[in-house]
């Protein structure tokens, strides 16, 4: 196991099927750790799929209240003195509001959001999986469920662009962002270098493309 790793609670973000829990508890594996996964049960996210009326707004909130309790939780237990590695970061909960939620429904859900926001421990590392279009489409079509097969083409590319958007004007911590499109979590050698990447991340964004990327083009066509 490396131990020399200085980040004690990281955080790891991407949109759905960008493989971040298998990311999570493949890094968990090398460098020790409890993983903390999203807790995603929600009895409106049918509901929302469904674009019934009002669904949306109580769905997030239900969302952001489940991901209150859990990192409140975690932080007065003081599991920080071991390392934790979360498959979400709080602050995205914004980023899924913002592409749902109404105008009037955002004035209430800042309001929410910014009282909880206060007593949520912010990680000592963030790290975005980025992935394209097409490669989420691939992977909702083999891994998907039957809800997530009914998303837009449309949405799934202005939630790909929201979360572009966010992380690149993030701030908040260190930020690695891996191009992860053809990321082998099986292959060793790959994370090695994503976790030699981490050790040298200080402060700042780091960009990084593992040399697995474009390997798995040409069976695509």
């Amino acid at each position: 196991m490396i131990e020399d790793i200085p980040f004690r609670h990281i955080a790891i973000e991407g949109v759905p099927h960008s493989h971040k829990t298998f990311f999570a508890q493949a890094l968990a594996s090398l460098i020790g750790g409890r993983v903390i996964l999203d807790n995603r049960d929600n009895p409106y996210l049918r509901d929302f799929y469904e674009e019934k009326e009002g669904a949306a707004f109580l769905t997030q909130l239900v969302f952001l209240i489940n991901r209150y309790h859990q990192q409140v939780a975690l932080a007065q237990r003081e599991l920080f003195a071991d390392r934790v590695i979360c498959d979400y970061l709080f602050e995205k909960d914004k980023i899924y509001a913002y592409q749902t939620l109404t105008d009037e429904e955002l004035i209430v859900y800042e309001r929410i959001y910014s009282i909880l926001a206060e007593k949520v421990p912010k990680p000592d590392l963030t790290i975005y999986l980025q992935v394209s279009l097409p490669t989420l489409l691939r992977r909702i079509a083999r891994e998907g469920t039957d809800i997530e097969k009914m998303i837009s083409e449309k949405y799934l590319q202005n939630l790909l662009q929201a979360f572009d958007y966010f992380f690149f004007n993030y701030k908040s911590t260190p930020l690695l962002v891996i191009k992860s499109d053809d990321l082998d979590l099986t292959e060793e050698a790959e994370m090695l270098d994503i976790i030699r990447q981490i050790k040298n991340l200080k402060k700042g964004h780091l960009y990084y493309v593992p040399s697995s990327y474009g390997q798995k083009k040409s069976s695509r066509r």
